[in-house]
């Protein structure tokens, strides 16, 4: 997940914005506790979310993959004062755990957790979207997609994780590889919709930010 030179990776983190406290303490109760703990967003990747959303200042953010909630509170950084984020996971077990830490933060009020299938709790959701992050299972990259599209206000940003798949978006491809060509076809899919703009920026796995015209 990791292409620049470790030293240079250093570099990076080190004069850019320190990780906050809270932050801190959930990476590592996510470690101690939680299955598969690299799913974490990060302490940079996590501030490159967090400025995202202060710039974009959304009123109501849209977030599909909660795992324990890192990333959510990034993104709720930039909320406007009375804006909301809503995040869907599959994972009933990690709600508890990820109230837990939206309730520490001061923005637990503005945080709204569901839990179930994206494709079915989407079309649920009677709002629209200044901020969505998709960070969930690749196979349904381009459905999730299909279904925020029109959610999604003019101006609206998209910002997709793990576009560069490990590198293996550049490898030649295996058949039964489903996940490596759902994100394939998901990249051919932003770079060609001519609804967005798109630029594919190399943070980590991959982050792609994507504007609705």
């Amino acid at each position: 997940m990791f292409f620049l030179p470790e030293k240079l990776d250093h570099y990076v983190v080190e004069h850019s914005e320190q990780e906050p406290q809270l932050l801190q303490e959930l990476t590592r109760e996510t470690y101690q506790k939680i299955l598969q703990p690299i799913m974490l967003s990060g302490p940079y990747q996590g501030r490159v979310l967090s400025m995202i959303s202060k710039l974009v200042r959304p009123k109501i953010i849209l977030e599909l993959g909660t795992f324990t909630g890192y990333a959510t509170l990034c993104l709720a950084e930039g909320l406007q004062i009375d804006g909301e984020i809503h995040t869907i996971d599959i994972n009933e077990e990690l709600h508890d755990f990820q109230r837990k830490y939206f309730d520490k933060s001061g923005f637990g009020e503005q945080i709204i957790q569901h839990t179930g299938n994206a494709l079915d709790i989407i079309p649920s959701l009677d709002m629209s979207f200044d901020l969505v992050f998709i960070d969930a299972d690749k196979p349904n990259y381009s459905n999730y997609f299909h279904l925020i599209i029109n959610k999604l206000n003019p101006g609206g940003i998209i910002l997709s994780d793990n576009v560069l798949w490990h590198g293996k978006v550049v490898e030649p491809l295996n058949d039964k590889d489903k996940s490596t060509k759902a994100v394939l076809d998901y990249n051919t899919l932003l770079k060609s919709d001519e609804r967005v703009e798109t630029v594919l920026l190399p943070i980590r796995d991959g982050l792609t930010i994507s504007r609705k015209k």
